[in-house]
């Protein structure tokens, strides 16, 4: 899913000359004959292994090389539109999987992951060459094609990715160190589609790669969005940042404090400084509306020991400098919708000047920076110590859950608001809650249970009784009333269920999903393409029981789609389901063709 890609004369799909007699042999000489590099005596993978090992000693090598031979044949010939070969590419999105920490297996998926998409090398290949984890994490990635799907092909294959990463999360890891390449090298683009892409990875993989807690990841993310949507503010900032006179000595300094502070409070910690990147710097700016960039100096506080030294630390930074009224957070207590967990404080350091201070154990930096590739990147650890286990990807439950009643254009909308940036927590029935910003009673009604969403009549918002589009604020404790409660009274002939004018102010997915559903009950939902995938393929299998015939392997219906011109199996079975190929005439075609190879 290379945006940038530029095929060449043959699609890259004709292999070299030595190819179709290779092709026969068994995977270990396959792979010798494909291990030569014409003209480059340099080991293309030499890096990707170096930093592979450095966090993995005892990975094998030798799976990324064969699987890296694998796709440098198949995209042989394959060019980007920046002019590179499109090896580099794939190559770029495992080294970027690579300094994640991800485990062998994701980097093999990563260089393999535009072959079946792009080149003739086919799932089943994929399968006998590297065996199921491979094959789902390559599968979850692959694009529908918009020549036959149309509109719907984008939020169709983001709906499929989002299915897959509910097997695998390392789904949605590759995507987005995919896009993130991408997004680096998007200058070869026209300015429109920089434009589009650019947009497109603001409002849905950057908030992915944000529940996913992947902040090291989720930074270059931002910097390079802002570079292609705001230029002149990533350049203002870019000159901010090269030209701070003093910022490193002052940093220096406060860091040298806060150590003797901690010190004298035998707190056991690390100090260092902790700069902001360009679209947090951007985004400060203009909330604030600024002339000029608006940076604080910040440090980050990394304690040896339990969460409780967090607090001592907090103690000994606070006695040093007076903390700034409203600037602290408690994110351990309260931890984000993504399981992020510091403390954070804003104090008037040395010269008067504010500083933002960061203090965590070092269990919360870890899982501040790598989110769920924590577990890959610290594998003996994570067993004993990750905090987030099923509860950091709860949201990616929710949204598998309502995904099955939306079609294709409903989903994505409800993804993008359910993903959105500004997060709420309010507080009912002894639980938290998180929500969209200005999310209302009703919101939370739905959050509660469907049925208690239906029957909302009233609520309290801090005690105090509030109309239900009453936008709600971080930290508000809300009681909902129901039609159900035994102690609300209801009039006889008053109206029950959802009111259509909540569509007007609700803010969650859940909420417009479960309203809408109620008005539209009676119509049915439209299928989706992998529904409409499984409903052809059982088509022809019945049909395939009138001949008394059934399929040992799929191999022979990918040939026939290849002979019937369709990009992939897939998009043929679309066709059988709907009946623009009649399954008579497919399971006619398919009996010649096994019968009658020649």
């Amino acid at each position: 899913m290379d945006v940038d890609a530029g095929h060449g004369a043959a699609l890259g799909r004709a292999l070299p000359t030595q190819a179709p007699a290779a092709k026969d042999l068994p995977l270990g000489k396959r792979l010798r004959s494909f291990l030569s590099f014409p003209g480059n005596d340099e080991d293309p993978v030499a890096k990707l292994t170096k930093t592979h090992r450095g966090i993995h000693p005892s990975a094998d090598a030798g799976v990324l090389r064969r699987s890296y031979a694998i796709a440098e044949n198949m995209h042989r010939g394959q060019m980007r539109k920046s002019g590179d070969p499109y090896i580099t590419h794939p190559l770029a999105v495992a080294q970027i999987c690579a300094e994640l920490g991800m485990d062998t297996t994701t980097l093999v998926a990563a260089l393999l992951h535009d072959t079946v998409e792009d080149t003739s090398y086919t799932l089943e290949a994929l399968h006998s060459d590297f065996g199921p984890e491979v094959t789902h994490l390559v599968d979850g990635v692959t694009k529908f094609d918009k020549a036959f799907y149309g509109k719907a092909a984008e939020a169709e294959t983001i709906r499929k990715m989002i299915v897959a990463a509910g097997k695998d999360v390392r789904v949605l890891v590759i995507k987005l160190a995919d896009r993130l390449h991408n997004m680096r090298t998007l200058d070869a683009r026209s300015p429109a589609s920089r434009a589009r892409i650019a947009t497109a990875t603001l409002d849905v993989l950057v908030p992915l790669c944000d529940r996913l807690g992947i902040q090291a990841l989720k930074r270059d993310l931002d910097d390079v969005v802002l570079y292609h949507l705001e230029p002149d503010s990533y350049a203002r900032i870019d000159d901010h940042v090269q030209n701070r006179p003093g910022w490193q000595d002052y940093l220096a300094q406060v860091s040298s404090k806060a150590r003797s502070a901690l010190r004298r409070s035998r707190v056991t910690a690390e100090v260092t400084a902790r700069p902001r990147h360009y679209y947090s710097i951007w985004k400060d700016t203009v909330a604030g509306g600024h002339a000029v960039p608006f940076d604080l100096p910040r440090i980050a506080v990394i304690v040896d020991g339990p969460a409780t030294d967090c607090y001592a630390a907090l103690g000994a930074i606070h006695g040093q400098w007076r903390p700034v009224a409203g600037r602290f957070k408690d994110f351990i207590a309260s931890p984000k919708n993504n399981l992020y967990r510091s403390l954070h404080t804003t104090v008037t350091g040395p010269d008067g000047r504010l500083v933002e201070v960061l203090i965590r154990t070092e269990q919360m930096h870890r899982y501040s920076e790598f989110g769920v590739a924590t577990t890959y990147r610290y594998p003996k650890t994570a067993e004993t110590t990750d905090p987030s286990g099923a509860d950091q990807l709860s949201w990616l439950k929710r949204v598998l859950d309502w995904q099955q009643d939306t079609d294709a254009a409903q989903f994505l909308a409800s993804l993008r608001c359910d993903l959105a940036e500004g997060q709420i927590t309010v507080f009912a029935h002894g639980q938290a809650f998180e929500l969209p910003s200005a999310s209302t009673p009703v919101d939370l009604a739905y959050e509660l249970s469907p049925d208690t969403g239906d029957q909302c009549l009233a609520a309290t918002i801090n005690g105090r009784l509030a109309p239900l589009s009453s936008p709600l604020r971080d930290g508000d404790v809300v009681e909902i009333f129901a039609e159900t409660d035994e102690h609300v009274a209801v009039e006889p002939n008053a109206p029950r269920g959802p009111r259509k004018e909540w569509l007007g102010f609700v803010k969650s997915s859940q909420a417009q999903m479960q309203i809408n559903r109620y008005f539209d009950e009676k119509n049915e939902p439209g299928m989706s393409i992998a529904d409409k995938v499984k409903l052809g393929r059982a088509t022809i299998g019945l049909t395939l029981r009138k001949h008394d015939r059934g399929l040992a392997s799929e191999v022979p219906l990918r040939r026939l789609a290849e002979e019937l011109g369709y990009p992939d199996l897939e998009t043929m079975l679309v066709a059988v389901c709907e009946r623009n190929l009649e399954p008579d005439m497919v399971v006619e075609q398919l009996i010649a063709l096994v019968d009658h190879p020649d």
